[in-house]
């Protein structure tokens, strides 16, 4: 559930097309309606790639030298850095920068009772499907007695960083804590942006305490990364930094890695949801509503057979919206990130959904296990009308952090091995390296390298 946090740092604001131009592509969307409805393939394609497109132009150019400065201040002042920078977008002076290990229990103690157990279950749950993906080490006997191999190791230190502010995530603590808990990582730290009081939401709290966390800072944006890649007088540096958030810690994540590893660029949140005859309106318009209130920026795309359902999901949209808590941010999204195309067979829905590679897919259709076997790019799939993306956020058990914007064509979701590193083990011996010796002076000597021919060479004399 990678979601951009809708915060900025300094005059800089977010954009609503994200200086991109809207095309209408067709007159098939209802009167009123917020959603483009299309229904022809070149049409579908060139909207699925303005969407997936949707955090570049010149709002993402201003934001990375803005990050820059901000990296560069934290690096050179260290704590004082983050102090007068959260003043300055947050509008506290975080001091102490670290939170009292004391107030996490208090958290969990003060949680009310049934949302303590929704975060144990789904703490459980989470940490049975992550310590079952704790890779193998690898060993293997070659011909001649040479031993060659894959050593697994956890990471010394990890940074989490969770959003926070004007909203609270405590799944993303679970979701980014429990593999690194799983991978053995032996000092996890984990920074948070507090409200304009200073103080840090209770359940974010209880949620790092079920987790195991004692180490939390109350401090956000492109300088929290800052503070994890590089150390300061008070935050020591990490290894690993995972945990997604706005496009200045996006940028700010881009930036420093190589220095240290990340887990992976999140944009705004995404769901692709491919529905025939099978599938029920108010179900669909829901799930793409769910997407839709995280961000003005999220996407919410339906994929039909049935030109009965792209008629009918509109309508049950506004039904749905009508005093709906977060009814603004869902328009926002939908009027500009929502789309609905009518297909002329489920296998263009696959093709279409696997050229846009959505972070999360839904499969409404009567036969989801065969259609899901059709997909090879997406995050997660969702299969059948019992599994909403909303199960897959909090305690399904498979990580709710994926790619988004495309990249699932290339990669996966955060793992226990986002906090891993492997070795290669090399164990020759003399028999291995009198057959074999010849071969490497020669694919040396190819290379004109001479001394790595001459390494070998004087082991064989």
């Amino acid at each position: 559930m990678p979601i951009i946090e809708h915060r900025v740092q300094g005059p800089l604001s977010l954009r609503k097309n994200n200086d991109q131009v809207m095309t209408v592509l067709s007159n098939e969307h209802p009167p009123d309606g917020l959603m483009r409805c299309i229904s022809t393939a070149a049409q579908a394609e060139q909207e699925l790639d303005r969407i997936a497109t949707r955090t570049t132009g010149a709002t993402q150019r201003e934001a990375e030298q803005r990050v820059q400065v901000i990296l560069e201040q934290v690096k050179r002042e260290g704590d004082q850095a983050l102090i007068s920078l959260t003043e300055k977008f947050d509008g506290f002076r975080p001091e102490p920068l670290r939170i009292d290990p004391g107030l996490l229990e208090q958290a969990w103690n003060d949680t009310p009772a049934n949302l303590r157990d929704a975060l144990d279950l789904a703490h459980r749950r989470i940490q049975d499907f992550h310590q079952r993906q704790r890779p193998s080490d690898l060993s293997v006997s070659g011909v001649h007695g040479e031993q060659i191999g894959r050593r697994w190791r956890p990471v010394h230190a990890a940074g989490l960083y969770i959003p926070g502010g004007r909203a609270a995530y405590p799944s993303t603590v679970l979701m980014n804590a429990v593999p690194a808990k799983a991978a053995g990582v032996k000092r996890i730290a984990m920074v948070t942006p507090a409200g304009s009081s200073g103080l840090i939401n209770t359940t974010v709290l209880a949620a790092a305490h079920i987790a195991g966390i004692r180490e939390v800072y109350r401090v956000g944006g492109a300088q929290a990364i800052a503070a994890l890649a590089y150390g300061t007088e008070t935050v020591q540096k990490v290894d690993v930094i995972s945990g997604p958030g706005n496009l200045f810690v996006t940028l700010a994540k881009k930036s420093v890695y190589g220095q240290v590893g990340i887990d992976s660029l999140a944009g705004p949140s995404e769901v692709l949801v491919i529905a025939d005859q099978t599938a029920k309106s108010e179900q669909v318009a829901a799930d793409l509503l769910a997407q839709a209130e995280h961000d003005p920026l999220a996407a919410a795309i339906l994929l039909t057979t049935e030109k009965e359902l792209s008629r009918s999901v509109p309508a049950e949209i506004e039904r749905q919206l009508a005093s709906h808590p977060r009814e603004s941010i869902c328009r926002q999204s939908l009027s500009q990130w929502g789309v609905i195309v009518t297909c002329d067979s489920l296998e263009q829905c696959a093709s279409l959904s696997d050229r846009f590679a959505p972070e999360h897919l839904e499969l409404l259709v009567e036969r989801p296990r065969m259609m899901a076997d059709r997909i090879n790019h997406a995050g997660a799939i969702f299969i059948g009308p019992w599994s909403p993306e909303a199960v897959g956020d909090y305690l399904a058990g498979p990580n709710h952090t994926l790619p988004t914007c495309g990249a699932a064509r290339f990669s996966g979701a955060l793992s226990v091995e986002t906090f891993m590193s492997h070795t290669s083990l090399i164990e020759f011996n003399k028999e291995a390296l009198d057959a074999t010796g010849v071969a490497v002076e020669t694919l040396a000597i190819s290379e004109g390298l001479h001394s790595h021919a001459n390494s070998v060479r004087i082991r064989l004399q």
